[in-house]
């Protein structure tokens, strides 16, 4: 069955508030869910909150769960569907509990038995397809589970690491959190994150990594005391490292030009001691909303400048021409190099909603070249990997405004970070590539372009 009706709204609502659903019946709902997105083309995260709402009865571990085989699924939609010759969500669902969770086909035939509320139990052709099919003969957007039309640019930024970066893509990304040191050093908040089993990350000197659990999930930081008392955020590793490598200097006018939720705002003001005049803005005032209760809560210092509607809409920034110093552009994009944490976005991106996104890039390069004092730099960050948002955008500007920028080498942007970062990056034409295969990260590029004197 393709899209198995969801069996428990009526008949045993009672029962199931006793007792969390069996792994079975979490199979059920994830189908129902996979059909939903599938048959209305909507984002998960819609659809498992509709489902949630539909099924009061479904506890917090329940819906984390379902979420989970969910976005298992979606990570390995076009390689679960070419092991199980088809594409529907139940055999997408099959395919990825074999590749994602390593299942054999004793192990699923047991979840898909047709007993109470568990999906209909297999079929020969199901079993033979999960004990003898592979992904050999797979051309490489099933072997990698990306969008066939990105594949070739895709090729120009990771070369003989297409596959291998792309499988990375398709793995559970790990749960970062960054200290702030406006409260302190790292070390002093490790004791109190032990019991979750925190090491410090690879790269980032402020970083902590907290393993997750088997069903993809972390501990809930945000609702523990240190959280509350602005003690860390929870940030990638990648989005860290671009933050530093923007390399901030105290007693500089620096611009947070697409700021939203504040997170590389927080960064900024904590490597620079709350030292810099810090100003955060960004296109949409509504993605600023969470910004002023996290520079509440960490201690951080910024200016935040909210844009107004209307018709005469006015340039928050005018004042600021020509004077700043450091503009850190941290470009609306694809979010490629996050399909490890948004996987149906990889599957909801059309070539429109990339030209759309160039054009947003070009908006915003020109609007940081004229925020830039001669002499001072453009940082710009993207959590792409693709190279028409990265090193093209960076050529697009240098064109644009011919003669007036030069791109800071990467040694010289490199050497803001550690040492085992250099080793580890891969070096585009105009900048640095982050990725999960290379560095452990979601995929941030970064390039840094001085405005000449």
């Amino acid at each position: 069955m393709a899209g198995q009706a969801w069996p428990f709204r009526d008949a045993v609502d009672s029962f199931q508030r006793i007792r969390p659903l069996t792994p079975a019946a979490r199979c059920s709902a994830a189908i129902e869910v996979l059909t939903d997105i599938a048959e209305r083309r909507r984002p998960a995260a819609d659809a498992l909150k509709d489902w949630g709402l539909a099924h009061r009865f479904a506890g917090s571990g329940d819906r984390a769960g379902i979420a989970s085989l969910v976005y298992d699924a979606l990570r390995r939609r076009s390689s679960a569907a070419w092991i199980m010759g088809s594409d529907s969500p139940r055999a997408v669902l099959i395919g990825a509990l074999r590749l994602q969770q390593g299942l054999a086909a004793a192990s699923v035939a047991a979840l898909f038995s047709g007993e109470r509320f568990a999906p209909e139990p297999l079929t020969d052709d199901e079993r033979a397809r999960l004990d003898t099919a592979t992904l050999q003969d797979a051309p490489p957007e099933v072997a990698g589970d990306a969008p066939a039309f990105v594949l070739s640019d895709l090729a120009v930024t990771l070369g003989d690491d297409l596959i291998p970066e792309l499988k990375a893509l398709a793995r559970r990304a790990p749960l970062d959190i960054r200290v702030n040191t406006l409260r302190g050093p790292r070390d002093e908040i490790l004791p109190a994150l032990a019991a979750f089993g925190a090491e410090p990350t690879p790269h980032a000197p402020q970083g902590l990594r907290i393993p997750i659990g088997a069903d993809g999930r972390g501990p809930a930081l945000h609702v523990e005391a240190e959280f509350l008392e602005g003690w860390y955020e929870i940030q990638d590793e990648g989005s860290q490292l671009a933050a530093l490598l923007a390399a901030p200097q105290s007693g500089e006018t620096i611009v947070d030009l697409c700021a939203g939720g504040g997170g590389k705002t927080l960064a900024l003001a904590a490597e620079t001691g709350n030292g810099a005049h810090l100003i955060a803005t960004d296109g949409d005032p509504r993605r600023l909303a969470p910004i002023h209760e996290r520079l509440r809560r960490s201690g951080a210092g910024a200016e935040v400048r909210s844009p107004r509607g209307g018709r005469a809409r006015i340039d928050v920034l005018e004042d600021l021409d020509g004077t700043v110093d450091r503009v850190l552009v941290d470009a609306p994009c694809t979010g490629s190099g996050t399909w490890r944490r948004n996987p149906d976005a990889k599957w909801r991106l059309r070539p429109g909603s990339l030209a759309l996104r160039t054009a947003e890039q070009t908006q915003v390069l020109d609007r940081a070249a004229r925020l830039v004092r001669p002499g001072g730099r453009i940082v710009y960050v993207t959590c792409s990997l693709l190279s028409v948002e990265n090193d093209a955008a960076v050529d697009g500007l240098l064109s644009r405004w011919r003669g007036r920028f030069t791109v800071i080498a990467a040694t010289e942007v490199l050497a803001a970070g550690p040492a085992s970062l250099r080793e580890a990056v891969r070096i585009t034409t105009h900048g640095i590539q982050l990725s999960p295969h290379r560095t452990g990260t979601d995929g941030f590029y970064v390039a840094v372009i001085a405005r000449n004197a």
